[in-house]
């Protein structure tokens, strides 16, 4: 048989196969047009693989046995198809190019809700500020712009503020170096008067910038204003457009935590140091204190929230790190009752079921630890999801990018969404007083706050 056939006949069976077996369930929903692609696009692509390698080989065993033209001349079309690809390859990189461009304006852009200067002197941006809110990025103006009230304390707590909340970001536009943005941040932080707050929250944000603001809200309403969180941006692209930037990162992170130590060392009294990340932001502050615990010690940390650490080899060996001092929840019904004495440091909050924490390429060959063959699975992980080498890792590919969909006010404890739980386990991990009434007034807040921060972003 000439081997371009015996290669079509390689590669329909199998693409025919692997199609079928990419049916199976997945760890979030997808747009129906993509739930029906998917399998034509995966048995599409192995075929042309296993088709072009299996084609390649049996040309070179007929020109070795002496039956028929080399391998190369066999092959001719596909490599006229492999420059063709290459030339795709050039075009599409000038395409991305300006794609990139478009999405880092975006980045600058501010919202017409969040567009006007803070009139709050203990804010970035505001009154005194040694940095302007063009400075800050559309996602450090949301930040510093969603600032709790003195009613919003009273709300959730009936009782009045004891200080005012403070919060300082600094943008990737506000200074060319790490250094110099950190030094910024160091500024705004003694300015405001934040290290004599009792709490100081570090936030590692993501790609973009974005800092969540829930973590932030929540401690300065249940501290009653007393407190103070500061973030400072590497960027202003996607998380998955800036894994490239994870060493810069974890450098301006390790910059602000070194600043603020030699800032407090000499201090009398000095605030607890708290440390909040999520997605990208959490493995970037983990990056941070690779010593784990020594790091902790070292920058006087009182307690870590990680929230969706994404998958890999660096998280699982950073978990076992922590593990003597650390606990990890899905949800918050999985809270310790009560909490442990000591308390633990470190928390991390990870869906079983988020794709972002599962995905990694070891999927690619290895059966996972969440998939084990006596079929138990963790919540929101489909009793008929199974393991397929190659091709699970294919589906929690796309399933990250369906991870999170978010509609403002409906929370949902489900993929990447971690929102319906970062009112119970922050207040846990930050160890901050909240009765039953006032927890359930805080969720209500936390709502509310979002619909009215998400109609300020739709503003025109």
């Amino acid at each position: 048989m000439r081997p371009a056939l015996v290669g079509v006949a390689a590669g329909v069976a199998a693409g025919g196969t692997v199609a079928a077996a990419s049916r199976g369930e997945t760890l979030v929903p997808w747009p129906d047009q993509v739930r029906t692609a998917f399998p034509f696009a995966l048995g599409g692509l192995t075929g042309v693989v296993v088709g072009v390698k299996v084609g390649f080989v049996s040309s070179c065993v007929r020109a070795l046995a002496g039956r028929g033209p080399g391998p190369v001349t066999s092959v001719a079309p596909v490599l006229v198809g492999a420059a063709a690809v290459a030339g795709t390859a050039v075009a599409g990189t000038v395409v991305a190019r300006k794609v990139l461009g478009g999405l880092t304006q975006t980045g600058r852009q501010l919202d017409p809700g969040f567009a006007t200067p803070p009139s709050d002197a203990d804010v970035s941006a505001g009154p005194g500020s040694s940095v302007s809110l063009a400075d800050l990025g559309r996602e450090g103006a949301r930040f510093v712009g969603s600032v709790s009230t003195p009613d919003d304390i009273r709300l959730v707590t009936g009782l009045d503020p004891v200080a005012s909340p403070v919060r300082v970001f600094v943008g990737v536009d506000a200074a060319p170096t790490p250094e110099q943005r950190v030094a910024l941040a160091m500024a705004e932080l003694r300015r405001t008067g934040a290290f004599d707050r009792a709490n100081l929250l570090v936030q590692a944000p993501a790609g973009t910038g974005y800092a969540n603001s829930f973590p932030v809200d929540i401690l300065e309403v249940l501290s009653r204003g007393d407190s103070a969180a500061v973030a400072v941006g590497y960027g202003l692209l996607p998380s998955f457009l800036s894994l490239g930037k994870r060493r810069l990162a974890a450098l301006t992170q390790r910059l602000l935590l070194d600043a603020i130590a030699d800032e407090l060392r000499d201090r009398p009294t000095r605030p607890r140091i708290l440390l909040y990340g999520e997605s990208l932001g959490a493995g970037v502050q983990e990056m941070a204190v690779p010593a784990g615990p020594a790091d902790l010690d070292r920058y006087g940390v009182s307690a870590a929230l990680w929230v969706g650490t994404p998958g890999g080899e660096r998280s699982d060996q950073f978990h076992a790190l922590c593990a003597d001092e650390s606990y990890t929840v899905d949800r918050p019904e999985q809270l310790p009752q009560p909490v442990p004495d000591p308390r633990p440091r470190v928390w991390f909050l990870e869906h079983d079921g988020d794709p972002v924490v599962r995905f990694r390429p070891l999927l690619l060959t290895h059966r996972p630890a969440w998939l084990p063959t006596d079929g138990t699975r963790g919540r929101n992980v489909p009793a008929g999801m199974t393991w397929k080498p190659g091709i699970t890792f294919a589906q929690a590919f796309v399933d990250t990018m369906f991870a999170t969909n978010v509609k403002p006010g409906l929370f949902e404890s489900r993929g990447h969404d971690y929102r319906a739980d970062l009112g119970a386990v922050t207040t846990a991990a930050f160890d901050l007083p909240a009765t039953p009434e006032v927890a359930a007034r805080l969720e209500d807040f936390l709502r509310s706050k979002e619909i009215e921060r998400a109609a300020r972003i739709a503003e025109h």
